[in-house]
């Protein structure tokens, strides 16, 4: 009876853990229908707009978008817009993701920095691509959350810490490429700092209400940074608040 309990304590302790273990991955007939829909995705949302990256696109393909969605949002996993995940945040519109991932121009193996963990979909997909990744999220419970739900995923090569994206992660830097998927003011100098020279970090600068993609290099030990397109994105918060009074 002792087993029996301390059994069920541990999956009460961890709901996501009881949801997979008992809800495990449908049958092939079951996900048949999110297959086609993943590939309208892709072909619609995607290559449609201008995405010609063949490795960013294979991901987009592989990388199952309802596992990362809260389960009364699963039907819109594949839909043109952001979905709520709970504690104000986003998982980001599916075209944003394509667009940030190919502006990283990530060489293979790739070691990057990812500020804003969120579902952890994001981190897929750049796992996907062969990339070492190394994301932070400051909210606890969805950072516990979306290492939970890599872990059962299989996605070995995403290392996820609860704590504040401002700082980066020095202790792994430097980085190939750096995204940051949270708007500032400007860019954060300590993750200028941990980007490797001849590197790309992509992120939203600017207010909640006007934001722009920009793409940051580090050349020659000088920064350049160029504009894209218009965005929205959740605000960052913690130390960049500060940091930016």
């Amino acid at each position: 009876m002792r087993q029996l309990l301390d059994w069920q304590k541990a999956f009460f302790i961890n709901p996501l853990v009881l949801a997979m273990i008992f809800f495990p991955a449908q049958s092939r007939a079951q996900e048949e229908p999110f297959a086609s829909l993943r590939f309208e995705m892709v072909t619609k949302q995607i290559e449609a707009r201008g995405i010609k990256d063949k490795h960013v696109l294979e991901a987009m393909r592989k990388v199952e978008r309802h596992r990362f969605v809260p389960k009364r949002f699963i039907h819109e996993a594949y839909e043109d817009h952001p979905i709520q995940i709970g504690y104000g945040q986003t998982i980001s519109q599916p075209y944003i993701v394509a667009l940030m991932t190919e502006l990283l121009k990530l060489p293979k193996t790739a070691k990057v920095l990812e500020v804003g963990t969120g579902s952890g979909y994001q981190a897929a997909v750049l796992a996907a691509m062969g990339c070492q990744v190394y994301t932070i999220e400051i909210v606890p419970e969805l950072a516990e959350e979306a290492k939970t739900r890599l872990q059962l995923l299989g996605v070995r090569s995403v290392h996820v810490k609860a704590g504040d994206g401002y700082l980066g992660w020095p202790e792994e830097a430097p980085f190939d490429a750096i995204m940051v998927t949270a708007g500032a003011g400007r860019v954060p100098a300590p993750l200028a700092a941990q980007l490797k020279e001849g590197g790309v970090l992509v992120m939203p600068i600017g207010r909640a209400e006007y934001q722009k993609l920009i793409v940051g290099t580090r050349s020659g030990g000088q920064w350049n940074q160029s504009e894209h397109i218009p965005v929205r994105f959740v605000p960052m918060t913690g130390l960049v608040q500060k940091n930016e009074e």
